[in-house]
């Protein structure tokens, strides 16, 4: 199936930080190479090694403002200081075009998103991790933070998990090749499903056509 012949996803991977959406996200267009991430626009400076347009759209607060103001923001919010969103212009075009469009963004950002004009072709999961000490184990693994920062993502994850129930499917992320399998299920599925399909009506027509010169 091309995707030509169905709608384009909006596929939103959610979770507090350290539970695994980002690792996910990575496999999952490892899996499928037609899968288009969306690129966040930030305000927050770069970490080392990052590129403006690769990892994020780097922009200054003046700037993010002005993209609010004049609607080209699918979605933003204040995450630790710095403000994130996403351009709407590159994921209308992919939906359009029957490509789907992965987001790894917070709560905030995937409830606008599943009440914006572009709600049906939204599948939605949250990445739970196993336990509350497993999450700041990897945290502190991870090396990026300082003590306090990781502090404060894990006071805040607790807001975060709060969310779950507000998304079409929840994952526990203890063992990650596990989950990634999963994860891949779910786009797997949500892909064939009947209203994602509009060539599936003309299909069937043909289909009808067949039966009546089958009985002539």
């Amino acid at each position: 199936m091309t995707t030509k012949d169905r709608r384009g996803l909006l596929v939103i991977l959610s979770s507090p930080s350290g539970a695994g959406k980002t690792t996910l996200a990575r496999r999952l267009m490892q899996w499928d190479p037609t899968l288009s991430f969306s690129v966040s626009a930030t305000t927050r400076a770069p970490r080392k090694g990052e590129q403006d347009g690769r990892e994020y759209f780097f922009r200054s607060p003046e700037q993010f403002a002005r993209m609010i103001e004049t609607g080209e923001m699918l979605e933003h919010a204040e995450v630790f200081g710095n403000f994130y969103g996403s351009p709407k212009a590159p994921v209308e075009a992919a939906i359009a075009q029957g490509r789907d469009v992965l987001f790894d963004i917070d709560w905030q950002g995937g409830q606008q998103i599943t009440n914006s004009s572009l709600k049906d072709a939204v599948v939605s999961v949250f990445i739970l991790p196993p336990s509350i000490a497993e999450l700041e184990r990897r945290l502190n693994a991870r090396g990026q933070d300082s003590a306090s920062v990781i502090a404060e993502r894990m006071t805040k994850s607790r807001a975060e998990i709060s969310h779950w129930a507000e998304y079409d499917y929840v994952l526990i992320n203890d063992d990650l090749d596990e989950c990634d399998r999963r994860l891949k299920s779910i786009l797997s599925a949500e892909r064939l499903k009947r209203i994602r399909r509009p060539g599936l009506v003309e299909h069937v027509r043909n289909l009808n056509r067949e039966f009546e010169e089958h009985l002539k």
